[in-house]
């Protein structure tokens, strides 16, 4: 079969409306994490509508939409939960009713990320009008959490619904680039003990603040001698909160925690993170305990799958076929060549790719840059853009890579 990429784009042009509605649909109901059970069924009813062969939602919640029964299984996912909207005065309109142009759409979940899943549901709906069904199986996901937990989602789907696509794209905003992976990420915990004392007479305790203010010192100190990636980049640190415990205002801290996001380029792992803290001058005399967080949050089924909050760093080979199926899918579509990058923040690449070993490549309308942003918004251009390479993308990996 040749793909025809005019009717393609022409299809995925004329669809600009619809994908628009379905897109301000999603915004129009609130999804935070954990709550996503109605923009959930939202999803369900436009797969139904459009063609979809089956459509499924699993234990934990996540949408799984099926086109096709081929050989070859092929996964697009978009997680459909949002960050909370912020400070309400910061936006120009409601986060939720949202606005719309001819060229933008704004609203909470514009870019990140439920752009991503308008455009798969109607790159589903094309590949059923031209027939570009081929010998595979797609599988276009709407999961959820992953702003609590990014790749949670993931490691349910693949662990425990047993389902290992041969690769995934991922359809977080990329401006319409390639992207082939991302920096890991990890939740720390540091803390020190003291002994509580009237603080009128502090020297009788033992202050667990002043404890951590060295170690403080320290962390800002490692965070500059950090392992650089050429192609990820450099690990980062920062403390992000700061909590202490007391019997009162007037009485020393017996307690001292803070919180650390750990930015983790390529070969930090965890264990390596931790140690880094560990060996701190400052964490060793005072015997500070170094943890990594876990998440057991239930998901809106009620389901709770706990995890630890470690999100490795991954890459894709330039020369993978995903990743070339995706690069030939551009020119052709396009006319030329694709801007081949990485992500900035995180994505449920760290369990697809990082934790499970399954190829990952992204491929999103939106820009990192609106991600929790107020005003947030995507471009109608890259919905188009993206549900007419989405259409393609199954068909030349199997026609290219595949029989080739």
């Amino acid at each position: 079969m040749n793909i025809d990429f005019k009717s393609d784009l022409k299809r995925a042009d004329e669809y600009k409306p619809a994908i628009s509605k379905f897109l301000r649909d999603m915004i129009a109901i609130p999804s935070e994490s954990r709550q996503e059970a109605k923009v959930i069924q939202r999803i369900k009813d436009e797969m139904e509508t459009v063609g979809f062969d089956r459509v499924d939602i699993d234990p934990m919640g996540n949408i799984l939409g099926y086109i096709g029964n081929g050989h070859h299984l092929i996964a697009m996912d978009a997680h459909v939960d949002t960050v909370g909207v912020g400070d309400p005065d910061q936006w120009e309109y409601d986060p939720y009713k949202g606005y719309e142009d001819d060229e933008i759409i704004v609203g909470r979940g514009a870019s990140d990320q439920e752009g991503g899943m308008a455009a798969m549901v109607y790159a589903g709906k094309i590949i059923k009008v031209l027939h570009l069904e081929d010998d595979y199986t797609l599988l276009i996901t709407g999961t959820i959490q992953e702003e609590d937990c990014d790749g949670l989602c993931w490691q349910y789907i693949i662990n425990e619904n047993k389902i290992r696509p041969e690769f995934v794209v991922s359809t977080e905003p990329t401006s319409c680039r390639i992207y082939r992976g991302q920096r890991g990420r990890m939740e720390i915990k540091v803390a020190t003990s003291g002994i509580s004392c009237h603080g009128s007479a502090p020297e009788r305790g033992d202050n667990a603040i002043f404890k951590m203010a060295p170690i403080l010192n320290e962390l800002q100190v490692l965070h500059t001698r950090l392992k650089e990636d050429d192609f990820l980049g450099k690990g980062s640190l920062t403390v992000s909160e700061i909590f202490s415990s007391s019997p009162s205002r007037c009485a020393v801290a017996d307690g001292c925690w803070v919180s650390i996001d750990r930015r983790l380029t390529a070969g930090e792992t965890g264990a390596y993170a931790l140690q880094q803290i560990r060996d701190l001058p400052a964490a060793r005399e005072v015997e500070a305990r170094v943890a990594m967080y876990s998440y057991e949050q239930p998901s809106y089924t009620g389901l709770v799958y706990p995890t630890e909050s470690y999100f490795p760093a991954w890459t894709l080979e330039e020369d993978h076929p995903a990743c070339q199926t995706l690069v030939a899918g551009y020119k052709h579509l396009f006319g030329e060549d694709p801007i081949v990058d990485k992500w900035t923040f995180s994505t449920n690449g760290v369990a697809i790719t990082g934790m499970s070993g399954i190829p990952c490549i992204g491929f999103g309308p939106g820009h990192e840059d609106q991600a929790h942003a107020p005003n947030e918004k995507t471009w109608k251009s890259e919905l188009v853009q993206s549900a007419a390479m989405y259409a393609v993308i199954p068909t030349l990996y199997v026609q290219q890579f595949v029989r080739d």
